[in-house]
């Protein structure tokens, strides 16, 4: 057998059973070695499938190819759209032409809460239409939310986007939002060349934009990643993984201070009497609409049973 090195890295995308892996500094075509070369290449001994955006160890052989050896501890994933380790998800919505929708917004920010992604709300079309206060009902949450006006000076546009590119630095990232919205012109304005390099990567593949579910990393001129995630492109995906009844409540955040102290043991936070989560919807303290979402979330999934949860988590 050849000598080979090790070396860390990362999975920028894995397409038909090859894994693409950037380390130091270039791009090595895998295969997946072992127990990584199982059904649907899955790590058979940790039950683990290769996502964009996993650490990995790979072994680099004198005659030019590279195995995958092992994918180091995530800190979280998603199955659908396919990817891990995300830092940040920047949930894009306009002022108008779509209106904002806060159902489909909570889910998606309940979902990144519970994964560990720190959401970040963008407003666009604020040259065409006030938000009417849809982004104050965030700020008061603890959420990072952006202006994205294009209708300002020069200065003021380079400041928004300088804003977005600062929590993208050194960070892996991915956006989401409806058809319409301005994701596209956003996200050309905050990197030229991302459109130059997925369509380059799209006429390669043969494939139209997003009519794949998977998912690739795009490295950044300005520091961090970008994943390039169909299962983004709208609202409308469903998910893979579903928050729970037990953990919904941790994924509001302004509810931490309240749940405490709830009257009752395994209060829902939907109707009880003695509710503190309640009790602070009433005093102003946290948004109704922001509530009303909750109990709605909660209401779905209220009565999945446990051997339910298990048939799920193996689909």
């Amino acid at each position: 057998m050849d000598n080979c090195c090790q070396l860390e890295g990362i999975i920028i995308k894995g397409i038909g059973g090859f894994y693409y892996v950037e380390a130091d500094g270039q791009v090595y075509e895998c295969r997946g070695r072992g127990t990584l070369r199982g059904r649907g290449g899955k790590a058979a001994s940790a039950g683990i499938t290769p996502l964009a955006g996993d650490r990995c160890v790979i072994s680099v052989y004198e005659n030019g190819l590279a195995s995958l050896d092992r994918i180091l501890e995530r800190r979280n994933f998603l199955m659908r759209p396919p990817v891990a380790n995300l830092d940040n998800l920047f949930i894009v919505v306009s002022a108008c032409e779509p209106q904002p929708n806060a159902l489909t917004v909570d889910r998606f920010v309940s979902l990144a809460e519970h994964k560990g992604i720190e959401p970040v709300l963008v407003l666009t079309k604020l040259d065409k239409a006030s938000d009417e206060g849809f982004g104050d009902i965030y700020r008061k949450a603890g959420f990072t939310v952006i202006d994205a006006d294009y209708g300002g000076n020069e200065q003021e546009r380079q400041a928004f986007l300088d804003a977005i590119r600062e929590i993208m630095r050194d960070k892996i990232s991915a956006f989401a939002g409806n058809t319409g919205v301005g994701k596209s012109t956003l996200l050309n304005a905050l990197c030229p060349a991302l459109e130059r390099e997925t369509g380059e990567t799209s006429r390669k593949l043969g494939r139209g934009r997003h009519t794949t579910r998977e998912t690739e990393l795009f490295t950044l001129d300005f520091g961090g990643r970008i994943a390039d995630t169909p299962g983004f492109s709208s609202f409308d995906s469903e998910f893979s993984e579903i928050v729970y009844k037990e953990d919904l409540p941790d994924t509001f955040r302004e509810f931490a201070q309240y749940v405490g102290q709830c009257r009752f043991t395994g209060c829902s936070h939907t109707c009880e009497k003695g509710c503190e989560v309640l009790a602070a919807v009433e005093r102003g303290e946290i948004a109704p609409s922001r509530h009303a979402d909750y109990v709605t979330l909660y209401n779905e999934v209220k009565d999945i049973k446990e051997w339910e949860k298990k048939k799920l988590r193996r689909s």
